[in-house]
């Protein structure tokens, strides 16, 4: 899928949203089309993919159909998508998703696949202590997962650096077969599309 096509199906979910034809909350992306779309070159068909809520960019990436992912988000699933047919499940629990997803990582090195798992998180979800202890299990244990710490300095409306008085971020600019990490500026507010939406 082509950058343009990621921006304009999220500016197609953030306008239904503005109009008030989603009745649940929403995360969107922007601003880090060109780092995913080269990220996804590596994650092959049966690889895993977790995410947490906000995972429009992933799931289109990962293949899933744009009118069937619009179905869902419309529906009211945006921070819960799951597509078991494209190996792609998001959750809106903060942290929730990893230790699945090494649950994963570890049955696949158990039964000697060549499939990798992929995890995405948000810089805030980083510095907790679930993502310490799933990345640091994985890291000793060689399971065949990839952390990717997604960093739009929006942790709901925190900022992670002042919130934990660090000057940055623990896996910031670290160089590892397991972690990835990159920041991006997103234009859109942490949930939402920018405008108070009345049900």
């Amino acid at each position: 899928m082509k950058k343009e096509q990621l921006i304009q199906f999220e500016n197609e979910i953030a306008s239904t949203f503005n109009r008030g034809g989603i009745r649940a909350p929403i995360h969107l992306y922007s601003n880090n089309e060109n780092f995913l779309i080269k990220f996804f070159k590596k994650i092959k068909k049966d690889d895993w993919v977790f995410c947490s809520w906000r995972s429009h960019y992933q799931c289109l990436l990962k293949g899933v159909p744009p009118k069937t992912l619009k179905k869902e988000i419309v529906e009211g699933k945006s921070i819960s998508l799951c597509f078991p047919k494209y190996k792609i499940y998001s959750s809106a629990i903060v942290g929730g998703i990893l230790p699945i997803s090494v649950g994963v990582a570890l049955s696949l090195k158990r039964k000697k696949s060549k499939n990798k798992v992929y995890c995405f998180m948000g810089d805030m979800t980083s510095e907790t202590g679930i993502a310490h202890e799933n990345i640091k299990y994985s890291i000793n244990k060689k399971l065949p997962i990839h952390f990717i710490i997604e960093d739009n300095s929006k942790s709901v409306c925190t900022d992670t650096r002042k919130t934990w008085s660090l000057k940055k971020l623990t896996y910031e600019k670290t160089k590892s077969k397991y972690i990835t990490y990159y920041k991006y500026k997103l234009k859109y507010p942490h949930a939402g599309a920018g405008k108070r939406v009345q049900f």
